[in-house]
């Protein structure tokens, strides 16, 4: 074997040109696809990143049915007694309550619906990036009873500035009465993403309240864990601790399904594209071996005419075969990191683009994943060693008079 190898390793330098060249080839979709991991992952993350920090949170609580109907009433059971139970959990990093109502709000000009959030002043900005929104004026203050911030497209709909006066109308839990509160617009937000800044508003947590008459309690706890991977884990024990008493607890793969649709989609394309590449790498190795295999006809002529087995000659070609893999995964690792090590520094521009129901609205960096690095490679050998099977029969099956006679 050790024979064996050896005169493989020569032969892969017979023809320098033409080894650099199948090993640059199949180099060159190792890296794409090593790069094309890279980005699926940086987009997955990317997506799963502005879908959760803009506002939604990583998880949330409500009582049982709220996100079906929204109703006024159903607010979240034993309010307190879940605050300080999720103080106590090990998994939450951050958490900060809301109350959700749909509100009519009321310009000089002009009248709009939209989805009115009453928000914690001080626990909202570690957990969203409400107050980095800000295009105009400034982010609610903790006694600020009377501000109201409003969406970039909102206000020019309803033709408002910092500092115009705006009615709010809500109804009422229980009684369904309408309630009005004269608000002053503190500050524009734009996220990027056309429903939010259309239609959504906020205002102090403690003034939703009073308005929609549902006292100290809720309509949803956003919740921030210390890895966003346990959010997306629907096996953790903490999913089944909060959903009980009337309320349930879900994490982003639940809130906004279409990622978790996303997820799935994106394995099944880096599977396809996978075997695509493999094809082309498996059917780029069989034509070098094939093409250096005829250019030496008599010299395998001349090896079993001497008594070397055929074993031995499909041996021969096989090793042939693993060392081109080898030298083409080492081209490909050092393709790829460059390749992805570059736009992971400086990333893609896919800002303003809408995908599954998620805008980007920061730049995309591919990822760089250690374990690539060994799978991948390993793959190309594997699939290198399909390849030189059909080869190394042919070679095996070789009949000395008849291959000499053939390359003279």
């Amino acid at each position: 074997m050790g024979m064996l190898l050896k005169l493989a390793w020569r032969n892969m330098f017979r023809n320098k040109r033409r080894t650099f060249l199948s090993g640059l080839a199949v180099g060159m979709g190792l890296a794409s696809m090593i790069f094309v991991f890279g980005v699926y992952d940086g987009m997955l993350k990317s997506m799963i990143r502005t879908a959760t920090d803009s506002f939604l949170g990583e998880g949330q609580i409500h009582a049982l049915g709220f996100r079906d109907t929204n109703e006024v009433e159903l607010t979240i059971k034993d309010f307190q007694g879940v605050m300080q139970s999720l103080e106590m959990e090990e998994v939450i990093e951050r958490f900060t309550p809301r109350t959700i109502t749909i509100g009519m709000l009321t310009s000089p000009s002009d009248v709009a619906t939209a989805l009115v959030y009453g928000i914690d002043p001080v626990s909202e900005p570690p957990l969203s990036r409400l107050d980095e929104a800000m295009r105009e004026g400034k982010y609610l203050q903790n006694d600020d009873l009377r501000g109201i911030l409003v969406g970039s497209k909102a206000a020019e709909n309803l033709e408002i500035g910092i500092g115009d006066r705006v009615v709010l109308t809500a109804a009422r839990a229980g009684t369904g009465e309408l309630a009005q509160e004269l608000f002053r617009v503190r500050g524009i937000f734009h996220y990027d993403i056309k429903e939010a800044d259309s239609g959504m508003m906020y205002i102090h947590i403690d003034k939703a309240r009073e308005m929609l008459g549902i006292g100290p309690t809720a309509h949803e706890i956003a919740l921030k864990f210390t890895d966003i991977e346990l959010a997306g884990d629907r096996s953790l024990p903490f999913w089944t601790r909060c959903t009980t008493g009337g309320n349930e607890a879900l994490g982003w793969n639940d809130i906004v399904p279409q990622l978790d649709s996303v997820v799935a989609m994106t394995d099944i394309g880096a599977f396809i594209i996978g075997i695509l590449v493999f094809c082309i790498v498996a059917l780029t190795i069989m034509n070098t071996l094939f093409m250096s295999l005829y250019e030496r006809m008599y010299e395998f002529g001349v090896l079993r005419a001497i008594g070397t087995r055929p074993l031995s000659m499909a041996g021969l070609i096989l090793f042939e075969a693993l060392l081109l893999g080898v030298v083409s995964s080492i081209i490909g690792a050092a393709l790829g990191l460059l390749l992805t090590g570059y736009f992971n520094i400086y990333g893609i521009d896919y800002r303003g683009i809408e995908f599954a129901s998620v805008t980007f609205t920061e730049l995309l960096y591919p990822t760089i994943i250690p374990r690539h690095y060994l799978t991948v490679p390993l793959l190309i050998l594997g699939f290198a060693g399909i390849a030189a099977l059909y080869p190394a029969w042919f070679a095996a099956r070789l009949k000395p008079a008849e291959t000499m006679r053939r390359s003279l």
